[in-house]
């Protein structure tokens, strides 16, 4: 279930009864690479792995292309390349995913006012009140589709179902470029075939354990009483496994979910000891958290600096603010300070991160206490506008030319690309 290489896809007929299959799960296809294949139309139909070209890298996402090699994200790019040595590599751009995201959650957001995002490149939607005004379910997935492909160039794949876990496996094997409606009275057909690994809850240790009791499907689960399960994966688990097994899930969409944090780390190629280097790291990766605050309408009160060191001892250093900011400077300003008082100017640095934590809606050019934040913010607002038109990279601050020495990961937000 977890290989998203299109194998075994799924789709609906035309005359399929959607009337109970009001909540859809929206799922960006192959995002992160497809985002990258707009500006390289090229490569498209041909293996493509989007990570940092270098010896410590991971995947950050591959094509379907490269996925039938056996590749996937968060693979290390070493494996990658020696599984699929004819796919190319792309460097990622973390700006341009969050703006293209926007754009698909704004569609969203038109469609029903019931939306919960989940991550980057996936929402659940509430479409029970819609039929008044747009249509059935099918119809406003179609819409949704349609729009989406029409207005960004990139491809979404939906499921609709009575629950959202359902709708969630629909979506999965929908993919890719299709929409799979589950009927409520369907749930349990459609359900019980699969693989136990497709339950929310069942890892790599939990799968082992159910298959070495004879427990491969989730039919198999549904049909183990609920007293064997608990003694298999423990008291919650068990209830929890075999509640969905039956297509039992109670949560509804909730609309709006709001990130705890934000932040972008990177390891370096080699440990650094030069304060320098570690100093315009943080101003890089504080312009990036502040890009992507700003681009979903959040401010922040908790700086958080990440060091992890030659040795791969970790320390993390938190201060929180006066008042809440979206503004790259004054978070770098935060972040230097805390990096000045931990007194490892010298050490052997593998990792630097920069977060930022205590999250709220805001944003939107608001007036700030300090002086210098009205100069800092209208050369922000300039920098977003140049790099969402065209690309990240095109403006930057003149003291992070020529920086490319390390490899950027995602501490959030960030970590899959179905």
């Amino acid at each position: 279930m977890s290989k998203q290489d299109g194998s075994g896809r799924q789709v609906s007929a035309v005359d399929v009864d959607d009337s109970t299959a009001t909540v859809l799960h929206v799922d960006m296809d192959a995002f992160f690479a497809s985002v990258e294949l707009l500006e390289r139309p090229d490569l498209r139909g041909k293996p493509v792995i989007v990570a940092h070209d270098s010896a410590r890298s991971v995947v950050t996402a591959a094509t379907y292309e490269a996925r039938k090699f056996g590749v996937n994200s968060a693979m290390p790019l070493a494996i990658a390349k020696r599984r699929c040595p004819q796919a190319i590599v792309l460097e990622p751009h973390f700006d341009r995913y969050q703006h293209f995201s926007s754009m698909v959650m704004a569609i969203c957001d038109e469609l029903t006012p019931s939306v919960e995002r989940l991550g980057i490149d996936e929402a659940f939607l509430d479409v029970a009140g819609s039929r008044k005004h747009i249509g059935s379910p099918i119809t406003v997935a179609t819409i949704l589709r349609r729009r989406v492909l029409d207005e960004t160039g990139l491809v979404c794949s939906v499921g609709a179902a009575a629950t959202k876990f359902v709708a969630k496996l629909a979506s999965s094997k929908a993919k890719p470029d299709g929409l799979l409606v589950i009927p409520r009275d369907g749930t349990l057909d459609f359900l019980h075939p699969l693989p136990i690994s497709g339950l929310w809850g069942v890892g790599g240790k939990t799968e082992e354990a159910l298959t070495k009791h004879g427990i491969r499907t989730i039919g198999d689960l549904a049909h183990t009483p609920v007293t064997s399960l608990k003694h298999i994966v423990g008291e919650a688990g068990g209830s929890k496994l075999h509640d969905l097994a039956w297509g039992i899930d109670p949560r509804t969409v909730q609309p709006r979910a709001v990130e705890k944090s934000i932040g972008h780390e990177v390891t370096f190629e080699t440990d650094v000891t030069d304060p320098a280097i570690i100093r315009r790291e943080l101003l890089r990766l504080s312009g990036m958290v502040a890009v992507r605050l700003r681009g979903g309408g959040a401010v922040g009160r908790t700086v958080v600096l990440k060091l992890r060191f030659g040795d791969f001892t970790t320390i993390t250093r938190s201060r929180t603010l006066g008042e809440s900011t979206d503004l790259g400077r004054r978070i770098y300003d935060e972040v230097s300070e805390i990096y000045a008082q931990t007194g490892k100017q010298h050490a052997r640095v593998r990792l630097v991160g920069v977060r930022v934590e205590q999250l709220s809606e805001g944003g939107g050019g608001q007036m700030s206490l300090w002086d210098d934040d009205d100069s800092w913010r209208d050369a922000e607002d300039v920098m977003d506008a140049v790099s969402a038109r065209f690309g990240r990279g095109s403006v930057t601050q003149a003291s992070l030319l020529g920086n490319n020495r390390g490899r950027e990961s995602e501490a959030k937000g960030f970590a899959r690309d179905a």
